[in-house]
């Protein structure tokens, strides 16, 4: 966020602590992307804070959370002492979290492996209105495909997203037998190592489609403990989350830090990928 957004936003979920009667002194920048994620003391809430274009987000991460933690997911928790429910203040949507302190600072390729196949044991036993993958990579392919929304995107390498987003999210969609709801993005940063275990958080990117479209955000060795993962459909979701990421690193408005490194990375390793694929 732009610093005076943050310091609106921190004001915000401190303001909204306070209502619910925790005490929050201190305010801890835990993570600053399109949303800041607080860690309030001395009460210890982790408190997520986004702004107004993601409240329909916000909505459905808080959903999500509920019904996973009912059906015995591995996920983060929302705090018990306040409503399961996002508040507005300020403008701002505001979601209390348990606060959990990290342990071992790397998961083992096969408790990664385990700890998904959990997660998406319990993805199938709760009912959450998501939009199918292929909208994303619909969503992908309006910027690569609008010069006005990337403006700085080189014609050969906007050609090369736009084909291997179209050929790819037209192969998987059309060959993905078992479909289900996924996390969406379970990729090393969105799995929190606690001493309850390893758990998934920020779930609002839920979305239907193969399971192989989740493991391919997890680190390659992963999928070598992922009991019945097509190996072909996975190498072709790696290469078609790589594409997705870069084009949104190359959205005029991409408010990602570090966005130039991420746009070089992301058309190397969607290259990369396709590379190993022949």
């Amino acid at each position: 966020m732009e610093p005076s957004e943050l310091g609106r936003a921190v004001a915000a979920g401190r303001a909204t602590a306070a209502e619910l009667g925790l005490r929050a002194d201190d305010a801890v920048v835990v993570n600053d992307s399109d949303r800041v994620v607080l860690r309030l003391l001395p009460c210890d809430v982790l408190v997520r804070v986004a702004p107004p274009r993601l409240l329909a987000d916000s909505e459905i991460e808080v959903e999500a959370a509920r019904l996973l933690a009912d059906a015995g997911a591995p996920v983060a928790e929302l705090d018990p002492r306040a409503e399961p429910r996002v508040y507005v203040r300020g403008g701002f949507a505001v979601s209390l979290w348990r606060y959990y302190e990290p342990v071992r600072p790397e998961i083992a390729p096969a408790d990664y492996a385990d700890v998904l196949m959990r997660h998406h044991a319990a993805l199938r036993r709760i009912d959450l209105d998501a939009p199918h993958f292929t909208d994303r990579v619909a969503e992908a392919l309006r910027e690569v495909r609008d010069p006005e929304r990337s403006p700085e995107l080189p014609d050969a390498d906007r050609a090369f997203l736009g084909d291997t987003l179209s050929g790819l999210g037209a192969a998987i969609g059309a060959g993905s037998p078992g479909e289900q709801l996924l996390h969406g993005e379970p990729h090393p940063g969105n799995l929190l190592s606690t001493r309850r275990g390893p758990l998934f958080v920020d779930l609002a990117t839920c979305c239907r489609g193969p399971v192989e479209f989740d493991l391919a955000h997890a680190p390659e060795d992963v999928g070598k403990h992922y009991a019945g993962a097509d190996r072909r459909r996975l190498q072709q979701c790696r290469a078609l989350g790589w594409a997705i990421f870069s084009a949104w690193r190359w959205r005029r408005d991409d408010g990602m830090p570090d966005r130039a490194r991420g746009r070089v990375e992301g058309l190397e390793r969607v290259r990369a990928v396709l590379g190993r694929d022949r």
